[in-house]
Formats: C-alpha cells, sequence, structure tokens
C-alpha cells in the first residue's frame, strides 16, 4: 500500500496501527514471511482497533472509524487552512487530494481475501461492531457519533473529490484536532513543557438555564457576539455576590458558541506565568478563544496579577484579534485593598501609586458586569421556574414556604441556593 506516499497528512499520532495494517494489506500474501507470524499480526491489530473502540467509542466499522479519526485529528496544512473557513485557493488542495487518494484506497480496501487466506475468522468482529455505550475516555458522545458518522459518509462518497469535498466541509462546520472537536480547554505543565488539554465533560448550560439577570446576560452576548463575528470586543469581567450564574454564564457561552468557533481555555492563577505560551499556541488558528479565570481574586502579597496585566494590555507584543480574557470574581476590585493603603505610611514615599497599582487590573477590563444575590421575590421567582422546568410536583404554597426554610440554613438567597433546594426535592422522590 501506498502510507509512504502521503505528503500532507502525516505524523500521525496513533499512526503505527496505520502501518501495520497497510504492510499486511501488502505482504500477507508474500510467502517469505511466516503465516503464523502475519496472522499474529492480524490479531494484533484488531486487538488495537476494539482497545480503539473502547477508549473512543467508536461502533460500527472499526477501520473506517480509525482512518476517519486520523484525518479530522491531523493537523497540517491543508486542515488548519480549512478549520472554521472551509475551502481554500492553491496548490495545497492537488497535494491533500494526492492523500485523499490513498486514504481512499485504504477505506475501500476488502479484507475477506486477507483474513480468509491467514484463518483469521475474527476480523468480521471489527467491521460491523456494537459498542457498549460506556463513556468514552477520550471523547464525549456527541464528538463519538460526529466521527462516526463521517466515517460512514466517506464509504459512500464514489470518488476521492467526493471525499475530499467531506472532510473539507466537516473542517469548517468543526475544525480539526482538539480544538476543532472539543468546546473546552484547561492548561497543563509537565516536563514536556506547557499543554493545552481537552475538557471532557462540560455541564450542558444554556444561558436559558439562568432565570433573571436579563441585562447581565444580554451584554455578555453582545460583547461575545461582536468577537464571535470578528468585530471589536472587550475582555470582559463579571463580578458580585456568590452563587449568582457568574460561572454558568461562561459555561453557556463555550456551548452556545461551540458551533460558531468559539473555545474556552480556563486557567488558574498559578498558571498565570505561563500564559504568553498559551497564548502563542492559539494565536494564529482560526477560532476564537477566550482565556477563562473562574473566581479570580487577590491578596495584597499576592503578585501573579502582574503576569494577567502584561498580557491583557501594556506588554510589547499586541495581544491576537482572536483572544479575549473573560473572568469571573466574588470582588469588584481584583486585589484586595486596606485602610492602610490610603493611609500615611513613613515606608512608601508614593502611596497614590500603591493604590492605582492595584486599581489598574480591573480597569483593563473593558466590559464589568454585576450579577447580584436576588430580593426574596426574585428567589422565589428562581424556585417556581426551576421547580416547573423539573417536573417538581408541589404546591406552591408548599413549595415556596420549604424554599424559604432552605435557603435561610443553606447560604442564603442566590440562584445556587435554588437550585440546589430543586435537587433537594428531586433526590427526596421515589
Amino acid at each position: 500500500m501506498r502510507e509512504q506516499e502521503l505528503i500532507v497528512y502525516r505524523g500521525f499520532e496513533d499512526g503505527q496501527l496505520l502501518y501495520d495494517m497497510t504492510w499486511l494489506m501488502e505482504h500477507y500474501q508474500d510467502e517469505y514471511y511466516n503465516k503464523e507470524d502475519m496472522a499474529a499480526l492480524l490479531y494484533e491489530c484488531i486487538h488495537g482497533l476494539i482497545d480503539l473502540a473502547g477508549n473512543y467509542g467508536f461502533y460500527g466499522n472499526l477501520w473506517h472509524c480509525y482512518l476517519t479519526n486520523l484525518l479530522v485529528n491531523n493537523e497540517n496544512s491543508y486542515s488548519k487552512a480549512c478549520e472554521i473557513r472551509g475551502k481554500v485557493p492553491g496548490t495545497i488542495n492537488q497535494a491533500a487530494l494526492h492523500d485523499i487518494e490513498i486514504f481512499k484506497e485504504f477505506y475501500d480496501y476488502d479484507f475477506e481475501p486477507m483474513a480468509e487466506y491467514l484463518g483469521v475468522k475474527a476480523m468480521a468482529l471489527i467491521l460491523d461492531y456494537e459498542t457498549n455505550q460506556q463513556e468514552s475516555k477520550v471523547y464525549n458522545t456527541r464528538i463519538c457519533a460526529r466521527i462516526c458518522e463521517l466515517a460512514k459518509r466517506f464509504t459512500e462518497d464514489g470518488s476521492p473529490e467526493e471525499m475530499k469535498k467531506t472532510l473539507t466541509r466537516f473542517y469548517k462546520e468543526y475544525g480539526v484536532g482538539k480544538f476543532g472537536l472539543h468546546k473546552s480547554f484547561r492548561v497543563v505543565r509537565d516536563e514536556e513543557g506547557v499543554r493545552i488539554e481537552p475538557i471532557l465533560n462540560i455541564a450542558h448550560v444554556k444561558l436559558s438555564d439562568l432565570v433573571g439577570y436579563e441585562i447581565a446576560k444580554k451584554k455578555l452576548v453582545d460583547n461575545t457576539e461582536a468577537f464571535v463575528e470578528g468585530r471589536k470586543a472587550n475582555n470582559c469581567l463579571l463580578f458580585g455576590d456568590a452563587g449568582t450564574g457568574k460561572s454558568s454564564s461562561i459555561k453557556g457561552i463555550a456551548n452556545e458558541y461551540y458551533d460558531r468557533g468559539l473555545r474556552i481555555i480556563e486557567i488558574y492563577k498559578h498558571q498565570f506565568q505561563d500564559l504568553n505560551e498559551v497564548i502563542s499556541q492559539i494565536k494564529n488558528r482560526n477560532y476564537k478563544f477566550i482565556i477563562y479565570m473562574d473566581d479570580l481574586s487577590f491578596e495584597d502579597f499576592e503578585i501573579e496579577y502582574k503576569y494577567l496585566k502584561a498580557v491583557i494590555e501594556g506588554g510589547l507584543e499586541k495581544k491576537p484579534e482572536n483572544v479575549l480574557i473573560y473572568a469571573t470574581s466574588n470582588r469588584r476590585h481584583l486585589v484586595r485593598e486596606r485602610f492602610s493603603d490610603k493611609e500615611e505610611r513613613v515606608d512608601d514615599l508614593h502611596k497614590g501609586d500603591t493604590v492605582q497599582e492595584k486599581l489598574s487590573l480591573v480597569s483593563r477590563f473593558g466590559v464589568t458586569i454585576y450579577f447580584g444575590s436576588p430580593d426574596k421575590k426574585e428567589f422565589q421567582n428562581i424556585v417556581k421556574v426551576l421547580a416547573e422546568r423539573h417536573g417538581v410536583n408541589m404546591p406552591e404554597e408548599e413549595l415556596l414556604l420549604e424554599a424559604n426554610k432552605w435557603e435561610i440554613s443553606h447560604g442564603g438567597l442566590s440562584g445556587r441556593t435554588a437550585q440546589q433546594f430543586i435537587d433537594y426535592l428531586l433526590g427526596k422522590e421515589v
């Protein structure tokens, strides 16, 4: 087979299985090699594909799913040019088509003669595999289904040209690699350096799930819409009381704008020294990235906020157009201030500069959105809406009475407290 002739699609992360299978396609009838060894290699490949199905959640023709997974994850000059944008002009199309022609041969290969010649009846297992519906260790159910559907679509394409169009359309709709297939990410530093890793199970929250806060949500949506559409947008700070939906709003943004190329990268303040490296890895991609900092605040002895200030605005290198910073905090002023900062101090000749140093961080968020605790009436409305949404059957008077008792002993008036109360009621149902 012609895997060595690939031009654009090379350097596959899980490529050994491809090389073993294509080697068998080429040599399984070669009398120079021991037939039992060839059968053993084929069994090893079958094991690899079934193991892949267990880790990734694949089903159907596992060979096709494996090949499809290679194509949708290979970040190369063609796939990265097409991500979110779709087809592009230039000679790169001819190079990509050359490789797709080779992959079409892999897709269309008939394994029956090989399996019969080597006496491997188990080959049939991987050609129509039924999953056990176990949660994937690599992909969530949505991503897994898209890859399996794409694999089936490739088999329906009658030519390499059609297959290339199908793949390019996938790149436009979902992107390529980890940034294409996942919504949200975390930052990890190890011996290999700074890496951006997918978060597999993000809560499926929508902004409409957050009861109330219509003005706050509109302000957040307007800024995010402008960013996604390529217009000018601002870094955004969501501040206010605990449990009022600040973090849920960010999750809602991640879910609702994923299909328009928005991705969320969560980072903690002890990782701020890695911000420049993170930005260098994402600045030339076609996605829009929000770097998300949850529950952001600093004690007066913590200096990590200075890294953040430099990245947001003030460093020599301009922040990329495809990157914004969204943060949530219970504090309006992110760095703790003390009365002593405003008092005369013999050890600080320029006390005004000290105060301005601390206030300058929040001023670099162009949009600030306040989320305040609901009053009693608003809290009761949240309880009623959530109860109806979750199918809680209880007379309204009793529901509100129990909700009032609950909030007194469970953190006070907030959307979080209301949700916890509803979860409590649901947990009591038999």
